[in-house]
């Protein structure tokens, strides 16, 4: 049994060529992603391990503030001196390094990352944990000079000796490149810049008496737990955060891993997809494969094969088919791996590709996925199989289930339709948020299973209705392409769901984004009252000299400042909320719209007031002046009281997001070393605002990370960063339609070698190559413009839920993209076309007394 089995394997090796591409597929990104993963995992460990002192001194927080608000949190640098004075230290440094700062040359060009990944400003200290070493120049010494590391000097074209300006808090600080740092690890994307430490508390942080942290080295024979534990002895750690070097590497890692889960996920997306499309295929070609083999299998059982025996030899194709499949694809995935290693670095991110790890959890997913998916795909057509009765088999009979009713399939899709339906219109009419989106996942998965499911019986009506015009176009050729794709239903129904499945995706997701576009077009409109919004590039908070540029900048009549920060409030309920709050400078109604359910904007900006939302409110008991303790940045404690309730509806896109805002004079009564977070502007009466925008831009043309937007610049902005996620939509769909071409392909070339006899008829009595090539593509179209009908019904249905999730969200509009969604039908009969160009040309050339002897 095993040898026909394999001698059956290798008689369709073309055929099953084709399906182990599927497998191929989604092998690749699942061990891709593992192994990319797994390898940027550990060289940052070794990256933190190695450059993270034995135990590292910080100042507590248990609000993150300097990503909002611009402020860092510091200690005294005398504390230096204390640690040092503890038993079992060997050294202790005071160490300042800080994010918020921006280095541009004298073109007033950014040296920095565009890729997000920070500016560091740090004082120099070269120790063997240094994550660079000076490899040119010498070390900073004065106030005046700097070293700035291999990687960024090399991109921005910095040598020794150029001028740079780097623009801290405290001050801009005009200065030398002396000297250049090459990473001795891993370069994580980040630019660095070293100033001398003597100076660098004071130009840094605005005081050589700060610090942001002290590193302590530990004695010999003094472990770091215990060297720990002895400095927070010393020092308490109610103020203080003392951590071990291990402590600190995983903590770094735990920020990094967020990261590293994005692209995870989004490559076990298109792995997913790959499995899903390529189930249909797989199903499809065995089920093929044995319609083929019906006097095979017949004379298999006649000899006294069991069905046991005969569903194991089918399963056990599968299986090889699988195997080979996952070894490719592991291969493929290590290739993958690879070149995203590569992408890294073209990002700043100095990845080593001799160092790519290869974890033995790779190689099980992928042959896990692999046959997984094989097995499962092919475990229907083996059941089929194996119930031909040996007599119907050697009469050529076709294979059992072939040619029975579809009840039992309609009345399985009914049930999970109308189950998913329900779904659908619950999603439709909830009220909160968490169970619309509950609802609307379980809609989406019923409706597909139950489209899936019952496919092969809308396969009549509906290809009934889009080839009824082929008669009338393409005569008798028309009608039998309609007719071969009304031939198997089941057959037809499979191979047309491999792209149903990606274009629900992209119609679901285009309604959706669409809607979002509309919906913050229509609220920056309805919200945003100001001619020009001044902000960072990367939303980061910035120094208040912009503002003093703003503001003398001639033609600026009104300048209103924005401050983010965390706050932590305690609710009435008894809830301790960790948001971000904005404060807002005076006149904010000239520059923002926003709508008020009690109150307005001069209570909520008054001193020890702050404004919430209204639906908020209501859902944790807080009314109109009620007092709320709120915790700032650094500890500092308030009781404020609510002086506005917001609607939400009005205030969502504006900045407000959580409700919370407050007067820029109580922000800075708690966080009085904030930094704006963006600057609303209005022009003087009579000033032009297209030559205000010239003159602001060129007030801050020494600020290259600021950027000034009107209504207009915020569209486009809202609309690249749905476009970013819409793109990743249409990569899964040019994914899923490859795999559906390859099954496409395969349904019409192992339909030809079925039909091999009837198409040497046809031509026999006179039916031209082209005239059959023409059948063939024809068939291909309607059973792809059929997939991509169902698709698009099922997403236009899935979209319109989606809206309405946003809808509860603020995001109320509802646009439907229907030239898109024309654009895809017209490409599926595209993808038709190619997908019959082989199978098309392969049976214009059948021999026609061939065919005609066919068995």
């Amino acid at each position: 049994m095993l040898k026909a089995t394999l001698r059956s394997f290798l008689a369709h090796k073309g055929r099953l060529a084709l399906s182990a591409l599927a497998v191929i597929l989604s092998v690749a990104f699942v061990a891709g992603s593992l192994i990319f993963s797994d390898t940027v995992t550990r060289t940052f460990d070794r990256l933190f391990a190695s450059t993270a002192a034995d135990v590292t001194v910080r100042p507590r927080e248990d609000l993150r503030s300097a990503r909002t608000s611009g402020v860092v949190q510091t200690l005294p640098a005398a504390l230096r001196d204390r640690v040092a004075r503890v038993d079992g230290v060997a050294a202790a440094r005071a160490e300042v390094s800080v994010q918020n700062v921006a280095v541009v040359d004298r073109r007033d060009r950014s040296v920095g990352p565009t890729t997000g990944a920070p500016t560091i400003a740090a004082a120099w200290y070269a120790t063997d944990r240094s994550p660079v070493r000076l490899t040119s120049g010498h070390a900073p010494r004065g106030a005046g000079e700097v070293l700035l590391d291999a990687d960024t000097a090399g991109r921005r074209h910095v040598r020794i000796g150029d001028p740079l300006t780097v623009q801290a808090q405290p001050g801009s600080l005009r200065v030398r490149v002396v000297g250049i740092a090459t990473f001795t690890t891993t370069n994580p994307g980040a630019a660095l810049v070293y100033l001398d430490p003597a100076v660098a508390g004071r130009e840094l942080l605005g005081s050589p008496a700060r610090a942001t942290g002290i590193a302590v080295d530990a004695a010999r024979g003094v472990s770091d737990a215990e060297l720990k534990r002895r400095v927070g002895a010393a020092l308490g750690t109610r103020s203080y955060e003392v951590k071990t070097a291990g402590e600190q590497a995983r903590s770094a890692a735990a920020t990094l891993g967020t990261f590293l889960d994005v692209v995870k996920y989004v490559m076990l997306g298109f792995a997913g997809i790959a499995l899903l499309v390529g189930v249909f295929l797989i199903v499809n070609t065995f089920s093929m494969l044995i319609a083929q083999r019906t006097r095979e299998l017949g004379l298999l059982r006649a000899l006294g094969a069991d069905r046991r025996q005969v569903r194991r030899s089918v399963l056990t194709e599968a299986l090889l088919l699988g195997l080979v499949g996952s070894t490719l694809g592991l291969a493929a995935g290590t290739g993958l791996a690879f070149g995203l290693i590569r992408l890294m670095s073209a990002f700043g991110m100095n990845l080593k590709a001799a160092e790519m790890v290869i974890g033995w959890g790779t190689p099980v997913a992928a042959y896990v996925v692999g046959l997984g998916v094989t097995f499962v795909a092919a475990y229907l057509p083996a059941r089929r199989a194996a119930a031909v009765s040996p007599m119907a088999a050697l009469a050529d009979a076709e294979v059992a289930g072939a040619g029975k009713p579809l009840k039992a399939r309609a009345v399985a899709g009914a049930v999970v339709g109308t189950v998913g339906a329900a779904a659908l219109a619950g999603c439709a009419t909830a009220t909160r948020t968490a169970q619309a989106a509950a609802l609307l996942g379980a809609g989406v998965v019923l409706t597909l299973i139950a489209t899936v499911v019952a496919g092969p019986l809308l396969v009549r009506p509906v290809i009934r209705v889009l080839g009824a015009a082929f008669p009338a176009l393409f005569g008798p050729v028309g009608r039998m392409s309609q007719r071969n794709a009304l031939r198997n239903p089941r057959r037809t129904g499979a191979t047309a769901a491999a792209l149903m499945v990606g274009l629900a995706l992209v119609g679901g997701m285009s309604v959706a984004s669409a809607s979002m576009s509309a919906s913050f077009d229509r609220q920056i409109d309805r919200t945003l009252g100001a001619d020009f919004v001044v902000q960072n590039a990367g939303f980061t908070p910035f120094t208040r000299r912009i503002a003093d540029r703003v503001a003398a900048t001639p033609g600026v009549g009104l300048v209103v400042p924005q401050r983010l920060t965390p706050i932590a409030v305690r609710l009435p309920d008894g809830r301790r909320v960790t948001t971000v709050a904005a404060g807002y400078g005076t006149r904010l109604d000239d520059v923002a719209h926003l709508g008020y359910a009690r109150g307005g904007s001069a209570a909520a900006l008054a001193d020890g007031h702050l404004a919430l939302d209204a639906d908020y409110a209501g859902e944790h008991g807080v009314r109109m002046g009620s007092v709320l303790p709120v915790e700032f940045p650094g500890g500092r404690r308030a009781e404020l009281t609510v002086g506005a309730l917001t609607d939400q509806q009005q205030a969502e896109g504006f900045g407000t997001q959580g409700g919370i805002f407050f007067g820029l004079s109580t922000l800075e009564t708690y966080v009085p070393d904030g930094q704006d977070a963006a600057l609303y502007v209005n022009a003087a009466p009579g000033t032009d605002p297209t030559d205000l925008r010239t003159r602001l831009e060129r007030a801050l043309a020494p600020f290259p990370q600021v950027q000034v937007r009107d209504q207009a610049d915020y569209k486009d902005l809202v609309h690249d960063q749905i476009a970013v996620l819409l793109y990743l939509v249409y990569a899964l769909l040019g994914l899923s339609i490859v795999i559906a071409v390859l099954g496409v392909v395969n349904t019409l070339a192992l339909s030809v070698v079925e039909r091999t006899r009837e198409i040497g008829l046809l031509r026999a009595i006179g039916l031209g190559r082209r005239q059959l090539r023409r059948m063939i593509r024809l068939e291909s179209v309607v059973i792809a413009v059929f997939g991509a009908v169902l698709g698009l019904g099922l997403g236009l249905v899935w979209g319109l839920c989606m809206q309405r999730v946003l809808a509860l969200r603020g995001l109320t509009a509802l646009a439907v993209p229907w030239g898109t969604l024309v654009a895809v039908v017209i490409g599926s009969a595209v993808v038709g076309v190619v997908a019959a160009l082989l199978p098309a040309l392969r049976a214009s050339r059948m021999n026609v007394l061939a065919a005609i002897a066919h068995e």
